[in-house]
């Protein structure tokens, strides 16, 4: 079974498995650098038994250690060998299934939601200090040049949205996830914006609250511990980026509506999210049980479908394809080399998100995942008739 697992999976590159007993096993076409992998027979049952899930929890819990290359160089193996690719719609039989666990999954009700958002945001904002950029982006950052360091993509992503929205100074803005502060802050500080920014952890918001008090700017921007639900006022512009991912698909029709019911008769909204190119799907075992619960990256025709029969106009689509890949890179390498890591986490949740952060980059790099950026409006003239907006310096 391994046996021929390993042959599905890899089909170029170099993998050596030493199997209990001193057995070896090969796989790949011979090319490129070695990967060395050392698996328990647990390991083994695991692997064999569900890969999606038993590759991640064999590593964490050390019954497959890598002795040549890193988890990213097993993963890439993978990547390249075409697995993670376009699958198409698959059969009847296959959509229903996934239909099933999507709505078991997905059940975001407010308190199901906090918990969640807990599960994954609060563990520690120092974790979260020491691989994201200075502004604390958790998101795609945008990359208009491939030189680019991470502070200066994530910066250029704040001023792309930003010129989405068509921000004029004194515009009441709402921020749906608002983390921990920085594009409610750019966008008071910059383009003089009334922030209000909505989220549902705790650890977040009090460093929010931090960041606005130490920058001055608690007169332009409020932050509160809300549900986006729970809202009952009026908004010139509504911005959401990476928090769709958060809602489960039951709760796309609500999503859309009450984003509706909060922006103004003329206001403008962008909507900034993971997607899957493949339409509807499943989110990963082990990211759903380990790393975002009850999470869930749409297809577009998923988000598209939820908007027309919310009523409102989607006037402009972007499909950030490879920005994400490099994003998460970035903190990759970081979360890597940062050598406070090793003293404020044990091995079992460092190998944990080393194979979070190595996944998900394969899934951008390799897989069918990108990130969609959705403008939306009441009225079909909420914006302007050409594009040439979106391109400033």
């Amino acid at each position: 079974m391994i046996q021929a697992l390993l042959r599905r999976m890899i089909k170029v590159g170099d993998l050596t498995v030493h199997l209990p007993g001193g057995r070896t096993m090969k796989a790949g076409d011979g090319t490129g650098p070695p990967v060395v992998m050392r698996a328990s027979a647990k390991g083994l049952r695991r692997l064999a038994l569900n890969p999606g899930l038993g590759l991640g929890e064999a590593y964490m819990d050390g019954d497959i250690v890598l002795e040549q290359g890193a988890m990213w160089d097993l993963l890439e193996l993978v990547g390249k060998g075409g697995s993670r690719g376009l699958k198409g719609r698959g059969s009847w039989a296959t959509r229903t299934r996934k239909l099933i666990k999507r709505r078991l999954q997905q059940f975001n009700d407010r308190v199901r939601s906090r918990r969640n958002v807990a599960h994954h945001y609060d563990i520690s904002n120092d974790l979260y200090r020491r691989f994201l950029d200075a502004d604390l982006q958790y998101s795609c950052a945008y990359f208009a040049r491939p030189d680019m360091t991470l502070e200066e993509a994530q910066a250029a992503k704040k001023a792309h949205i930003a010129r989405k929205l068509l921000i004029q100074p004194g515009m009441k803005t709402l921020d749906i996830g608002s983390g921990w502060g920085g594009l409610s802050m750019t966008l008071a500080r910059d383009h003089g914006a009334r922030m209000t920014g909505v989220t549902l952890s705790t650890e977040q918001l009090a460093l929010a609250r931090e960041r606005v008090a130490e920058a001055g700017l608690s007169d332009q921007v409020e932050f509160r511990l809300t549900d986006y639900r729970d809202l009952d006022e009026t908004f010139d512009r509504v911005v959401s980026v990476g928090m769709l991912e958060h809602v489960g698909a039951p709760q796309f029709a609500t999503y859309f509506q009450t984003l509706k019911r909060l922006l103004a008769d003329d206001g403008v909204a962008m909507i900034h999210s993971i997607g899957r190119a493949s339409g509807k799907g499943a989110t990963n075992a082990f990211t759903n049980k380990y790393i975002f619960p009850g999470g869930y990256i749409p297809g577009l025709s998923e988000i598209v479908k939820a908007i027309e029969e919310a009523g409102l106009w989607i006037t402009d689509i972007e499909i950030l394809r490879l920005h994400y890949a490099e994003t998460l890179k970035h903190w990759r390498l970081r979360f890597m080399a940062d050598p406070e890591i090793p003293v404020l986490f044990d091995a079992r949740f460092r190998r944990m998100w080393e194979f979070y952060l190595a996944g998900a980059e394969m899934g951008f790099r390799y897989g069918g995942h990108m990130v969609f950026q959705i403008q939306l409006a009441k009225k079909r003239d909420a914006v302007p008739l050409t594009r040439d907006y979106m391109a400033g310096a």
